[in-house]
């Protein structure tokens, strides 16, 4: 039954009713509706408005369609939603008390209110996954504090660093994803019920005990926005659309790193995939998927914020098309965050290739310069000085490890005898002593200091 068909003459039209059901995908939300159902129950009761034989048969005939659902007994179909589902359902089993659940509430803030709860449960899980992704990133890096790895910038080689810094800075990236999923997760936590369809209701609820009941931390101050607010699903979809890009990121130098030209990392077999034609093949399935996925939540991010800019107030149908695109994107990153920080743990390092690449293609150059600033000769002149070395090695087919003390001596007098140690590559990624460094003394702290800020979530 239509909960609206009473000021209708004919039914609906089957085209209409396939076209306008929503119930395929909002059962998604049948647990949240459920929980939100009890808690208006409880405050209509509560508050005189419905007496207290009602209250108990609708809080018994919600709790048992609940049981029911979870254990496989009741299938969510043949309703327009699943709002109108469960409401159906209590009254063919308690019979008219069951009409009374509606009292005091319209579909416009019980969707609004059931959505944002689902919203806060996303926000939970999503928070709990990203600290166990950088759990693992730190597993990494604290293996990593003891190896050395060339830095990029340009995808050239840069400067040698901790491999242990690598793995923090990515722990970085989720840390703040992490506030600002708790951020927006206070957000979130508004309740609409008692909105009615857009301007309050004439009966004397509590909207402050439904909220509190609900998790909520307040009940929406303006009932206008309350029904048709939806920037709570946009923030979540921005959100989980910047973790896809930190992990987007993340994936691209998992994928390049374990290739065969570069052989830093290696992924473990159990994290792999093979080819069909080429025997030899050993393909990093998952951070390509993890990567091409990030293209999928952008779109849920854009096609929400696209639906909402020109919604007049208050609600409209349009708001219907709120809701596939998060439920997808929350299953999404959720299973990119979990496999991730499995992949991570399964990742070893190759050690020899990293610390020979991290000594080749001139990364110590920056040092060589350095050095001779810090004998008093101004910065430019001293970058131009190495820029010659640097020439002169291309030209000789050698590097700057290659050359000796006498060698240096030939472009500048302020050359000593230390600077052959100074160039190798374990030596100039220790130097880098500076706050927030990638030296292995400034890594370990940058992990007590990620360790310390993830203990806050």
């Amino acid at each position: 039954m239509k909960l609206w068909e009473g000021r209708f003459e004919k039914p609906a039209a089957k085209s209409l009713e396939e076209f306008n059901d929503s119930l395929p995908f909002d059962k998604e939300l049948w647990q949240a509706d459920i929980k939100g159902s009890l808690a208006h129950s409880q405050m209509l009761y509560e508050c005189g408005i419905i007496g207290e034989n009602d209250f108990t048969l609708i809080s018994n005939g919600l709790n048992a369609i609940a049981g029911d659902i979870s254990e496989g007994k009741l299938q969510i179909e043949g309703a327009e939603d699943i709002h109108s589902f469960i409401e159906n359902e209590l009254t063919k089993r308690i019979g008219e008390a069951g009409k009374k659940l509606h009292t005091a509430r319209s579909r416009n803030d019980q969707v609004a209110t059931d959505f944002r709860i689902y919203a806060m449960w996303a926000h939970k899980t999503l928070a709990e996954k990203l600290k166990t992704l950088v759990g693992s990133l730190l597993v990494k890096a604290n293996e990593g504090i003891k190896l050395i790895m060339p830095g990029y910038t340009h995808l050239r080689k840069a400067q040698p660093m901790c491999a242990g810094h690598f793995f923090n800075a990515y722990a970085e990236m989720f840390l703040r994803d992490l506030e600002r999923i708790a951020q927006s997760e206070k957000r979130v936590a508004v309740c609409p019920l008692g909105s009615g369809a857009l301007a309050g209701t004439s009966y004397p609820i509590n909207r402050f005990m439904t909220a509190e009941k609900l998790g909520f931390l307040k009940p929406c101050e303006n009932s206008l926005d309350g029904v048709s607010d939806r920037d709570f699903a946009a923030e979540y979809l921005f959100d989980c659309s910047l973790i896809m890009a930190h992990l987007s990121r993340l994936c691209e130098d998992i994928i390049l790193y374990s290739a065969e030209e570069f052989g830093y990392f290696e992924i473990s077999d159990e994290y792999s995939t093979g080819s069909s034609i080429m025997p030899q093949k050993k393909n990093p399935d998952i951070p390509e998927l993890i990567r091409g996925k990030t293209g999928r939540v952008y779109g849920h991010l854009m096609g929400l914020l696209t639906t909402i800019k020109g919604i007049p107030l208050a609600y409209n149908k349009d708001l219907q098309e709120d809701k596939e695109g998060l439920f997808d994107a929350k299953k999404q990153v959720e299973n990119c965050v979990s496999v991730m920080a499995e992949l991570l743990l399964n990742i070893s390092f190759k050690r020899q290739n990293m610390f020979k690449a991290a000594g080749g293609d001139f990364c110590c150059a920056t040092d060589v310069a350095d050095y001779l600033a810090k004998k008093g000769i101004p910065f430019r002149t001293a970058h131009a000085v190495t820029g010659k070395i640097v020439r002169s090695c291309i030209e000789k087919n050698i590097t700057l490890q290659d050359m000796t003390a006498e060698d240096f001596k030939k472009f500048s007098e302020f050359f000593g005898d230390d600077i052959v140690e100074k160039v190798k590559a374990e030596n100039c990624a220790a130097a880098r002593l500076s706050y927030g460094g990638a030296s292995p003394k400034s890594v370990r702290e940058n992990i007590k200091s990620i360790k310390k800020r993830l203990n806050k979530f």
